[in-house]
């Protein structure tokens, strides 16, 4: 099974994302239940959980929370279909992602092999537990939609968390990394 390292923005960054979600997802009746917005730092073929706890904790101890810019949109065309907020691949964000992935796969992980190629991304919807569908179209006009909101902001991102790839948000939860407060 694949697990995800994701983080996780802070209550007021979140919520500031979240309508523009609902809006998308209500509109083309998406979801059920809406996916938790996250951003991607590594995905990790069936490692041992208690191993990379331990190293992803040490990698994060001295990090303390931190600040990403959010800006604009960017689509991943079929067979995707996924409308994102992008975020821009400097700071601390990408410092993290590069370390877990350069520590994962010198401790043997099965990580992705070139992480300069992995566009930083929110996703806001997609095809991923939807629970219908949409057409080449409907993406289409929701991508364009979405980027003419033209949605420049700074997120705080406060914890980092290690998930199941399943849509129930009591069960994918794995562990939960804070990180220290200013």
């Amino acid at each position: 099974m694949r697990y995800y390292l994701v983080a996780l923005f802070n209550k007021d960054s979140y919520s500031s994302i979240e309508e523009m979600q609902k809006s998308i997802c209500r509109k083309y009746k998406l979801y059920k239940n809406m996916p938790v917005l996250h951003i991607t730092l590594e995905v990790i073929g069936d490692p041992d959980i208690e191993k990379l706890n331990k190293i992803i904790g040490d990698i994060l101890k001295p990090y303390k929370k931190f600040k990403v810019k959010i800006n604009g949109a960017i689509c991943f065309d079929p067979p995707y279909k996924s409308v994102n907020l992008k975020i821009e691949n400097k700071g601390y964000i990408i410092r993290i992602a590069r370390q877990v992935n350069e520590s994962l796969k010198l401790h043997g992980f099965d990580v992705r092999e070139n992480i300069d190629n992995w566009d930083l991304h929110v996703a806001l919807a997609n095809t991923n537990f939807a629970s219908r569908q949409w057409s080449s179209k409907e993406y289409v006009t929701a991508c364009e939609n979405t980027k003419n909101l033209n949605f420049h902001k700074m997120g705080i991102i406060d914890r980092i968390e290690l998930w199941k790839p399943i849509n129930n948000k009591k069960d994918m939860v794995v562990k939960t990394f804070q990180l220290r407060e200013f």
